[in-house]
């Protein structure tokens, strides 16, 4: 762990005593709100930004530091962990290093390098590698079941091909290449043109991949993940030619074998490896903008300024089956229920006036609160219609109501009441208190971007608690009136005693 405390305070420019205290702290469970208020004497006061990302890259540093120990581990296992092998493990943090090092090592299906070893073509393989000069007589290695010279001429090909695509040398050039000139390429997979027309616009695309925003990204993956698109990532079209040189010497009859297994390993063995790396790392970046931009959607939602105790009648708004009405006391409790249809017969509408007037009027309602989703607007207009004097018309984010009616927590707080009901709550009690209402609701059903099913989902439900989390504790509860939802984000009670507090 001191490695790892180095490596942080040197990385984020940090004082040595405040991030060992910081991750100190994480280490024995502390939150990230928690150090960030109540530790500041021990973090330096450190902000909550900080002690995250402390938080992230000492988890980042252990998955290294495991995974090298097995790299280790295997290869000392195989017999062939050298002095110099194992002080290049140890002194790497670099993930991609550590698996380029342990990638001759990795136990292996059977691949056609392995078929040649096999069949005793390796020193054949060496000898063409050296590039002597001299000519190639692959005579000798003709026996058993290698048939011709040209069956052992392949074979060690093979096996050369597989040493330059584990070679940590062609594999950094390689990457260098990709990272300076790789170009983000989708076509629509043929006979796709039609069912495909949302992806139209990716078609025939291609850009830089170091240019190409996350949004653009994640939605060529997902039209690829429907079938309609074929994405690549190529480099620049010297790539192969610049690997070429590490290993060609000469013009002889070995170096025209090498070339051709260089050309080989790089199609064949290197290019698809390097491109799934960049791939994925492409997607990862990505995933982690999209998500950033997600986080900061959902923080704006949740610290809305609430309406505050107030009296409110929400609308569940809905053309067919009517018009979800609910009344709600200041502290946000069920008063009253009722379905109305603004939409339908105009002798509906007037019984939906007068429903609307005399609920207004019995329980002395000081704002009305209108879900944003179907028929929202034209529910809107009729509330307008009515000229209810003194009386605030809010339209609010219905995203996720659906699924708060559903859930366990709503069950519980209204069990004798349909889904419908509960949903027009959800509705009211965002307008009084966004934040207290909100987190009863998963993060993701919030609706708080458009590619959020697309990114990685741990990634995205870790950043979405920890921006609930922040929210909570940044607010404050008021202990008295807070649910156990709400209190169970706060630093240093968690679920179980927020609901014994509760009970």
């Amino acid at each position: 762990m001191e490695q790892i405390i180095n490596i942080i305070a040197k990385e984020f420019g940090l004082v040595l005593r405040n991030v060992k205290n910081t991750v100190n702290l994480l280490e024995e469970g502390a939150t990230v709100p928690f150090i960030s208020r109540y530790r500041k004497e021990m973090t330096g006061s450190m902000n909550e930004v900080t002690i995250a990302a402390i938080a992230e890259r000492v988890a980042e540093l252990k998955e290294i530091a495991k995974r090298r120990e097995y790299v280790i581990s295997v290869i000392e296992s195989q017999n062939a962990l050298t002095d110099e092998l194992r002080q290049r493990l140890e002194q790497s943090w670099d993930k991609t290093e550590i698996e380029d090092i342990y990638l001759p090592f990795k136990p292996k299906r059977r691949t056609r390098a392995e078929v040649a070893r096999q069949l005793g073509l390796e020193p054949l393989a060496k000898v063409i590698m050296s590039q002597n000069g001299r000519p190639i007589d692959a005579r000798r290695w003709v026996k058993g079941e290698v048939k011709d010279e040209e069956q052992a001429i392949n074979g060690a090909k093979d096996i050369i091909a597989e040493w330059v695509s584990e070679d940590s040398r062609s594999r950094t050039r390689l990457r260098r290449n990709f990272s300076r000139t790789a170009i983000i390429s989708s076509r629509v997979v043929k006979g796709k043109e039609w069912e495909g027309q949302k992806y139209r616009d990716w078609f025939d695309f291609s850009e830089p991949l170091r240019r190409c925003p996350a949004h653009r990204l994640l939605a060529m993956r997902r039209g690829e993940d429907e079938g309609v698109l074929k994405v690549s990532i190529t480099p620049a079209d010297d790539a192969e030619e610049q690997i070429a040189r590490l290993y060609v010497k000469s013009n002889g009859e070995a170096s025209e074998y090498v070339a051709q297994a260089v050309h080989d390993a790089y199609k064949r063995l290197l290019l698809p490896s390097i491109e799934n790396e960049f791939a994925a790392e492409s997607k990862r970046v990505a995933d982690a903008e999209a998500i950033s931009i997600f986080t900061r959607n959902l923080r704006q939602l949740l610290l809305t300024s609430p309406l505050g105790r107030k009296r409110v009648l929400a609308i569940d708004p809905g053309f067919r089956t009517g018009c979800k009405v609910v009344c709600l006391s200041e502290q946000g409790d069920l008063l009253e229920h009722s379905t109305i249809y603004p939409h339908a017969t105009d002798q509906e509408r007037v019984v939906a006036r007068y429903e609307i007037e005399e609920m207004v009027e019995r329980h002395e309602i000081q704002a009305i609160a209108i879900g944003r989703g179907t028929a929202g607007r034209e529910t809107k207009d009729f509330i307008d219609s009515l000229r209810l004097s003194g009386i605030a018309v809010h339209m609010v984010n219905e995203d996720g109501a659906s699924v708060y009616s559903a859930s366990e927590v709503a069950r519980e707080e209204f069990p004798d009441k349909d889904v419908t009901v509960r949903g027009a709550v959800s509705i009211g009690r965002r307008l009084i208190d966004p934040l207290a209402e909100l987190v009863k609701i998963d993060p993701k059903s919030i609706g708080v971007g458009q590619y959020q099913h697309d990114v990685d989902q741990t990634m995205l439900r870790k950043g979405l608690d920890q921006t609930v989390e922040s929210c909570v504790n940044s607010v404050g509860v008021n202990l008295n009136t807070a649910s156990k939802e709400l209190l169970s984000y706060v630093s240093g009670i968690g679920p179980q005693l927020a609901r014994r507090i509760v009970d």
